[in-house]
């Protein structure tokens, strides 16, 4: 997951037909709040606002093409879901919790509110889990402010994951052991096998072309090149990249212990060789 930088202001749509339709929806809880919490009603959506071309044409850009979550890229036959970083329609704190309504449905047509997503990132996983580290903070409807709110998931938009987030090889993993990495992780399947098995395929690579970057062949200035444009965030899986990259290569580490050992038996050789003579005298 990498830092996502979205244009402002928003999509013209959104500040259009999306204020309106916000403001539609908040008149609708007002008559009738009761109803909207316990789910006897719910709210309609319009996916033509947030799902509009314009929409997902600035996310595309923004995101590099590329999942707001596992940083796959989209391909010619998947365009990927508009996904709500917080859930529109209900929430769940917990997977397989009791959904809790009405959701963020202020939030429906809110540009912070919207990233690119796979399916399998946003249906299979994400899907409604939203998780708060005070659950009694939780915003239930427009009069509360969001802001009050600690969320475990990470927002590529509004964090910086790379510092919470880190790789050991094609494994994410939580730095420092910390909450927020250790529950997005889980939520978003950021281990699941088939993505695990695409960021090996792309280390393969890196380590190819490491190796031939640290060497003396006329094809290293290349190999230099592409790593350089691997680690950019147009790239897929651009946030393990870096962290291999940032690694000590393993011809240096070996060359590097190889010398050490190397000085090591010299010492001890020598002592033995004044011990010896030390004995002689």
């Amino acid at each position: 997951m990498i830092r996502i930088r979205k244009t402002s202001p928003a999509p013209e749509v959104l500040l259009t037909r999306g204020g309106r339709a916000r403001a539609d929806l908040c008149a609708r809880y007002e008559e009738d709040p009761k109803g909207y919490d316990s789910g006897t009603k719910v709210f309609v959506f319009n996916a033509g606002i947030y799902g509009h071309p314009d929409v997902r044409n600035v996310l595309m850009e923004a995101q590099h093409a590329k999942c707001a979550f596992c940083e796959s890229k989209f391909r010619h036959i998947a365009y990927g879901d508009v996904e709500h970083f917080r859930p529109k329609a209900g929430c769940r704190q917990v997977e397989n919790g009791p959904l809790l309504r009405p959701g963020y449905y202020w939030l429906a047509y809110e540009w912070e509110n919207l990233y690119l997503s796979c399916a399998l990132c946003n249906q299979r996983f994400k899907g409604s889990l939203f998780p708060l580290r005070v659950a009694k903070s939780r915003a239930k409807n427009h009069r509360r402010r969001v802001r009050a709110e600690e969320p475990l998931l990470i927002d590529p938009g509004g964090d910086e994951p790379e510092r919470l987030i880190g790789f050991r090889r094609e494994v994410p993993y939580a730095v420092a052991n910390n909450a927020r990495a250790r529950v997005t992780i889980d939520a978003l399947g950021l281990q699941r096998t088939e993505l695990m098995e695409q960021r090996r395929e792309r280390l393969t690579l890196l380590w190819a072309l490491r190796v031939v970057a640290e060497s003396d062949k006329p094809e290293a200035v290349a190999a230099r090149e592409k790593l350089a444009t691997m680690v950019q965030g147009p790239s897929e899986y651009s946030s393990m990249a870096k962290a291999f990259l940032r690694e000590p290569s393993r011809r240096r580490t070996v060359a590097a212990r190889k010398k050490a050992g190397h000085l090591g038996h010299s010492g001890s050789g020598e002592r033995k060789a004044q011990q010896g003579r030390s004995g002689r005298r």
